[in-house]
């Protein structure tokens, strides 16, 4: 008898510590209402991760997947996409302070899930090394690229560079501040190696001849991308995956990718 009206209290107070949550996110305003309400939606990104995010020096705007589906989820609420930029190693504190979204190209990892929500998965992903084209057989594998010898670039702050501290300790680590143009430091010989998602190094060896992609549809890791959503706000999460079913549905999604690949 004890056992059970022990575990009867246990249920009963799980039960009363749900209705609190549910009460209290009843009584907080979506992000949903508030985007249809200033007919604006903010969205966070970097600028600078082709084919996702990109905004060339001198440019007013900016390009690439996540740009163009963001101005599609914003016209989904009648309200405008204003893009705020931001870079990796403060993605998370801009999010949270400026914006409503963050479109960036965005693995999805546990530590960001800890602070932020995530929509469903649109893409699945994985890093994969970038080289000169001529050592592509040296750099196959992870145990491979970790050498001494090895020069691996990566630019600050983002899961390239958690990628390399954890799984090429051994090589020398080089930080390039701008992942823009940082391909320009392996095709001039100052760096050997960039490991990055198998989607942007694929477009990365179209833009720059004599790199190349080391076996991009077999990547070093397993990864997805997803868009950063506040944390807590359920119906707002629940809009955003259903907008982005239908922009896979109907194809737009399948047309922005590719016309931001060539």
């Amino acid at each position: 008898m004890a056992v059970c009206s022990l575990m009867s209290r246990v249920v009963t107070g799980a039960m009363l510590v749900l209705a609190a949550t549910q009460a209290r996110a009843a009584e907080e305003p979506s992000r949903l209402d508030q985007v249809l309400e200033r007919k604006v939606l903010t969205v966070c990104t970097t600028g600078d991760y082709r084919p996702f995010s990109y905004r060339p020096d001198g440019a007013n705007d900016f390009v690439g997947i996540d740009i163009d589906l963001a101005r599609s989820l914003a016209k989904s609420l009648d309200a405008e996409a204003v893009f705020v930029q931001t870079k990796w190693s403060n993605l998370l504190a801009d999010f949270k302070a400026k914006c409503d979204v963050a479109m960036s190209g965005i693995s999805v990892t546990l530590p960001r899930q800890r602070e932020a929500y995530f929509s469903d998965m649109y893409l699945v992903n994985g890093k994969a090394p970038i080289v000169r084209c001529d050592d592509v057989a040296k750099y196959q594998t992870t145990d491979a690229i970790n050498q001494p010898s090895t020069r691996v670039v990566v630019n600050p702050g983002g899961t390239n560079e958690k990628f390399a501290r954890a799984n090429l300790a051994r090589a020398q680590i080089q930080l390039f501040p701008d992942n823009r143009v940082i391909w320009q430091e392996i095709a001039q010989g100052r760096a050997d190696v960039m490991v990055a998602e198998s989607v942007e190094v694929k477009l990365q060896e179209k833009l720059h001849p004599g790199l190349c992609a080391v076996n991009p549809d077999r990547p070093l890791q397993y990864g997805e991308m997803g868009i950063l959503l506040p944390r807590g706000d359920g119906v707002f999460k629940a809009y955003v995956d259903q907008w982005l079913h239908l922009a896979k549905a109907s194809g737009e999604f399948e047309r922005v990718v590719d016309a931001n690949m060539k």
